[in-house]
């Protein structure tokens, strides 16, 4: 049925991680160009004011919040390709976290950026950093808020290879 479909559906754009007959496959990207790749990727957790004021004056048992976020957020990033299958393990030259507590909207926001030289992007890093940082924000405060929420994953722009500088503003894709 996949196939068919495939096939019923030519207008459509090629999905890379597919084959010729519909199977799952990682992309060949030995005749891509090497060249400097960047992608920034966000997202926010969403708390209460009293439990930011706490992580900005590091009053959780737990320890540093955001400085094991970060980490966590780096370290994901370099274990990209064995958490998600089908990507590229990659040289990452740069990773970095960085947040924005802010409590009078009772928001961290997150933002992560993945550096490479290489011949395919580094978009998936930097989501996972984000989203990795994120949780980890999630596990140590979540004995004082449950209500938390994670939202706003999203790539923010990338920059290199055959497809050049992407932002997410742009909507002619």
């Amino acid at each position: 049925m996949l196939n068919n479909h495939l096939h019923t559906t030519s207008q459509l754009p090629t999905l890379t991680h597919l084959d010729h007959t519909g199977a799952a496959c990682m992309v060949d990207v030995s005749d891509k160009k090497i060249s400097k790749r960047i992608a920034v990727a966000s997202a926010i957790v969403s708390t209460r004011p009293d439990v930011i004021e706490l992580i900005n004056n590091a009053g959780l048992k737990k320890g540093d919040v955001l400085t094991v976020a970060r980490i966590a957020g780096i370290m994901a990033a370099k274990k990209t390709a064995d958490l998600i299958p089908l990507c590229h393990p990659l040289a990452l030259s740069k990773v970095s976290v960085e947040f924005d507590c802010n409590a009078s909207v009772g928001a961290i926001f997150i933002r992560s950026r993945c550096v490479t030289n290489g011949q395919t992007g580094v978009e998936m890093e930097a989501l996972t950093a984000a989203s990795i940082a994120a949780l980890t924000i999630y596990d140590m405060c979540k004995a004082v808020d449950k209500n938390m929420e994670i939202s706003s994953i999203y790539l923010e722009q990338k920059s290199g290879g055959k497809g050049g500088d992407w932002h997410k503003d742009n909507r002619h894709d």
